[in-house]
C-alpha cells in the first residue's frame, strides 16, 4: 500500500493536539478515505462516520458524531460532509463551543465537491479550518502502484482503481466514463447545482475533453453544445466542471486584470484519463496529441504546487505556463518533442525582464515532478 503526501501530513499534524479542524477536499475516487484510515489506525485515537446514506436527523447526527468522539477523547473524521445540509453552521457552532468548554476536540471533514466545501468554508469556518488539497494520482505513484510507464500515464493516469483495466480499453474507458466521470456529474454537481439542460452539459465536458491544455473561445464552446444561451452559462458549465476537480480554467496573464478575465481561457484537464478515455492509444503515437498530453502533465504539476497559473499570448507568441511565487515571475515551456522556438520566449521577457524562463522536456519530467520547487531553483 502507498501512503500518500496527505496521510504523512495528518499524521505530523496530529503527533501534538491539532489546533484547527483539518479538511481534506479532493475528487472523487483517489483514496480520501483510504487515507485517512490509514491515518486513523497508525495514530490509534481516531473514530470515523460518514455521512452517506444520512437521510434525516441530519444536524443530531453530526452533534452525536461529535459527543462521542469527546466522550472517548477520539480525533474526529467525518467522510462527505458535504451532503449535510448547512454542514458549516453546525460544525461552527458546536466547535465554538468546545473552545469554551475546552474539551480538546480534534476533527477532520473530508469532502468531494469543491464549491460546496468552499462556500461553506467562507461562509462559516473562517480562521478555525487549515485545507489540505489531495489531487489526482500523479505518474511516481501511478509507477509505483501499478508498474505504468510515462506515456501509458498520459493516456490512463489519474484514478488508481481504473489501472485494473488498462489492458482492455474499452473496458477501462466504459468504467471511466460511467463510474467516475459520470458519478462526479451527477453527485458532485448536480445534486447541489442547477443547470438548465443536463444532457447539454454533459455533452459539454465531453467536447472539452477533446481538447487537453488548448486555448477555447467561449463563443466556439457555446457553438460547438448547440446551446441557445449565451457565454454567461458556458462560463458557468466551466465553473462547476472546475468545482468538481474535472478540470482548471487558466486565465491569460496580464498586468491587467480586465484583460485576464475577458481573453479565451485555457483548459487544463485535471488528470489524462478524462480526455484518455476518448481519444484512446491514438495519443500516444500521435505526436501533436502526445504534446498537448504532457503538457497537462506539468500544467497539473505546477497547479498542485503553486495553486494559481496562467497562460500568456502576445499575437503568434505563446508561453504554456505562467506563475508568480514570492513576488518572481516564472514563464514555463513544455516541450514532449523537438525544441521550440526562442521567439516566444524573447517577446515574453521582453515584457517581463524580471521573469525567470525554464524549459521543460521529457527527459526533465522525472526530476521535475520529484522535486518542482528545486526544479526551477526555488
Amino acid at each position: 500500500m502507498i501512503t500518500r503526501e496527505f496521510t504523512m501530513k495528518l499524521i505530523e499534524r496530529f503527533s501534538s493536539p491539532c489546533e484547527k479542524i483539518q479538511v481534506i477536499l479532493g475528487p472523487r475516487q483517489i483514496g480520501k478515505t483510504t487515507g485517512v484510515l490509514e491515518f486513523a489506525n497508525k495514530v490509534d485515537r481516531a473514530i470515523y462516520f460518514t455521512a452517506d446514506g444520512i437521510l434525516s436527523g441530519q444536524s443530531s447526527w453530526v452533534e452525536s458524531c461529535f459527543q462521542q468522539a469527546i466522550r472517548e477523547s477520539k480525533i474526529l473524521i467525518i467522510d462527505e460532509i458535504q451532503k449535510i445540509v448547512n454542514w458549516s453552521e453546525i460544525i461552527k457552532k458546536i466547535w465554538d463551543e468546545s473552545k469554551i468548554n475546552k474539551n480538546g476536540l480534534e476533527c477532520i471533514l473530508l469532502g468531494s465537491s469543491s464549491l460546496e466545501i468552499n462556500r461553506g468554508l467562507t461562509e462559516s469556518l473562517l480562521g478555525r479550518y487549515e485545507l489540505i488539497n489531495v489531487p489526482h494520482w500523479s505518474y511516481s505513484e501511478s509507477k509505483e502502484l501499478s508498474g505504468l510507464t510515462v506515456n501509458e500515464y498520459l493516456v490512463y493516469g489519474g484514478y488508481p482503481g481504473s489501472y485494473e483495466f488498462i489492458d482492455d480499453f474499452d473496458r477501462w474507458s466504459h468504467y471511466l466514463t460511467t463510474s467516475i466521470v459520470d458519478n462526479v456529474i451527477t453527485k458532485d454537481i448536480l445534486l447541489y447545482q442547477t443547470v438548465r439542460n443536463v444532457s447539454l452539459f454533459k455533452q459539454a465536458f465531453d467536447i472539452i475533453s477533446h481538447y487537453p491544455s488548448h486555448e477555447i473561445s467561449y463563443n466556439k464552446l457555446l457553438g460547438q453544445i448547440q446551446d441557445k444561451g449565451n457565454i454567461d452559462i458556458v462560463k458557468h458549465y466551466l465553473n462547476l466542471y472546475q468545482g468538481a476537480f474535472l478540470i482548471d480554467v487558466l486565465e491569460k496573464y496580464s498586468v491587467k486584470p480586465i484583460k485576464r478575465k475577458t481573453s479565451s481561457p485555457k483548459i487544463l484537464h485535471r488528470c489524462p484519463a478524462f480526455y484518455g478515455r476518448l481519444l484512446g492509444k491514438r495519443i500516444i503515437d500521435e505526436s501533436q496529441l502526445k504534446g498537448h498530453a504532457f503538457e497537462t502533465l506539468i500544467g497539473n504539476i505546477l497547479k498542485n504546487t503553486f495553486r494559481k497559473i496562467y497562460y500568456w499570448r502576445e499575437g503568434n507568441y505563446e508561453v504554456d505556463f505562467v506563475f508568480k511565487y514570492l513576488g518572481q515571475e516564472y514563464g514555463i515551456e513544455v516541450k514532449s518533442g523537438r525544441r521550440k522556438s526562442e521567439k516566444s520566449k524573447e517577446r515574453f521577457l521582453k515584457s517581463f525582464p524580471e521573469a525567470k524562463y525554464f524549459w521543460i522536456g521529457t527527459n526533465d519530467f522525472e526530476s521535475f515532478e520529484r522535486n518542482p520547487k528545486e526544479f526551477l531553483g526555488i
